[in-house]
């Protein structure tokens, strides 16, 4: 590591609070630097992810090749660890009062854990397999809430939102499932589909009829 700068550096003592505050909110996944742009050499660091410290080079380029649109802010971009961590880094241009470049603060963030959680997540929505019919053959109210929920989330419609023939469809469904040559069925389907038992009853003589005048 290159020599220690002088602590009490008037930007470091201003821009330390802020520094010390990101690095504690995100801590200890992100390092925070504090940059000399006339030295292009480290100020201070917070939470290091390298061996670098203060006085080292910054390796930071000419300020003024950068985007004067961009206000003095810069990313997020991606950096790259010796040991493959990915990083999303911001960089921020402070200027002093007479607006010129002061200092140059940089916050690097490590997605690995981020990347961990996506990971979990996306394994958790995976696909699953069939369900296995037999286990859920003679339990015919878990049959009525799969062909009503398969029903509401291929139409993208909530139950309490199904058309008259959204609900004909669903019954027919259940027919071919023969849910109602279950006694005290109806009562359970009406209350899944949030309809009286009424209403139910109509619905099925308005299936049936076709079949019936054949």
């Amino acid at each position: 590591m290159g020599k220690s700068n002088d602590h009490q550096d008037p930007r470091v003592l201003m821009w330390a609070p802020v520094c010390q505050a990101v690095a504690l909110l995100l801590g200890p996944y992100a390092e925070v630097v504090l940059h000399d742009p006339d030295t292009d050499s480290v100020l201070e660091i917070w939470n290091p992810m390298t061996s670098r410290g203060p006085g080292d080079p910054s390796l930071l380029g000419e300020l003024d090749a950068l985007e004067p649109s961009a206000l003095g802010v810069f990313g997020p971009y991606e950096k790259l660890l010796t040991d493959g961590r990915r990083l999303s880094s911001v960089s921020a241009v402070l200027r002093d009062a007479q607006g010129q470049p002061s200092a140059v603060l940089c916050i690097n963030l490590d997605r690995t854990p981020l990347e961990r959680a996506a990971s979990v997540l996306s394994a958790f929505g995976a696909p699953t397999v069939q369900r296995p019919e037999p286990l859920f053959e003679a339990d015919w109210s878990e049959r009525v809430q799969h062909i009503v929920g398969a029903y509401v989330r291929e139409c993208g419609r909530p139950v309490e939102r199904l058309t008259r023939s959204d609900r004909l469809a669903v019954l027919a469904r259940l027919e071919e499932a023969k849910v109602f040559a279950v006694r005290r069925a109806v009562p359970v389907v009406a209350g899944v589909l949030r309809i009286s038992r009424s209403t139910l009853y109509g619905l099925q003589a308005e299936l049936r009829a076709p079949s019936t005048e054949e």
